[in-house]
C-alpha cells in the first residue's frame, strides 16, 4: 500500500513508536514487500493512513499466528477465495498445533498425577517408551486419581487425551 492524501505523512520513528515496534521490524517489512512506503525528496520513508492500516493488518495477522509469507500472500491478492483458501491451510495448521499442544499437556498432566515419585518408574510411561521404540501402537487408558487419560501413539509420536 502506498502513502497517500489525508493526515500527514509519518516517519518511520514515528510510526515505529505508534505501534511500539522499532523502526528495524518497519524496514524489515518493507524488505520483504509488507510495506511499500513513499519517500520524500531526501529519501526519508514517509507513512501516511493506508501504511498506517497496512501495519495494524500485519500486526492482527503476526497475533493469529500467520508468518511473513503468509501474511504477504493474503495482502498480495485481492481475490477473496485465494485468500479463503489461504486462511483454511493455516486454520487446518494450527488445529494441529492445538492437538498436538492438548496431547503434551495430556503427557504433563498424567506425569503429575502419577502415584510414582519418580514417573520413569511408572509401569505405564516404560509402556509408552517402549511402544515408541518398537514403533507399535499403544492404545491404553490410565487413571490417575478422578483423571482418566488415553495414551496414544501415532505419527506425531506419544500423546495423551482425555
Amino acid at each position: 500500500m502506498r502513502s497517500t492524501g489525508g493526515s500527514p505523512p509519518l516517519s518511520i520513528g514515528a510510526l515505529a513508536e505508534r505501534f511500539r515496534l522499532a523502526p528495524h521490524v518497519l524496514r524489515h517489512w518493507e524488505a520483504t514487500g509488507l510495506l511499500t512506503p513513499a519517500r520524500d525528496p531526501t529519501g526519508r520513508r514517509r507513512y501516511g493512513p493506508a501504511d498506517v492500516t497496512r501495519v495494524a493488518v500485519i500486526l492482527l495477522a503476526k497475533e493469529a499466528g500467520l508468518s511473513l509469507d503468509v501474511i504477504r500472500s493474503l495482502t498480495a491478492t485481492a481475490d477473496p477465495a485465494a485468500r479463503r483458501a489461504v486462511v483454511e491451510g493455516e486454520a487446518a495448521q494450527l488445529r494441529r498445533r492445538i492437538a498436538a499442544a492438548q496431547a503434551s499437556l495430556g503427557l504433563l498432566e498424567c506425569a503429575l498425577g502419577c502415584a510414582h515419585e519418580d514417573i520413569t518408574a511408572c509401569p505405564h510411561y516404560r509402556q509408552a517408551v517402549e511402544s515408541l521404540i518398537t514403533g507399535e501402537e499403544l492404545d491404553e487408558g490410565h487413571e490417575h486419581g478422578q483423571l482418566r487419560l488415553q495414551m496414544t501413539t501415532g505419527a506425531r509420536g506419544l500423546g495423551w487425551t482425555r
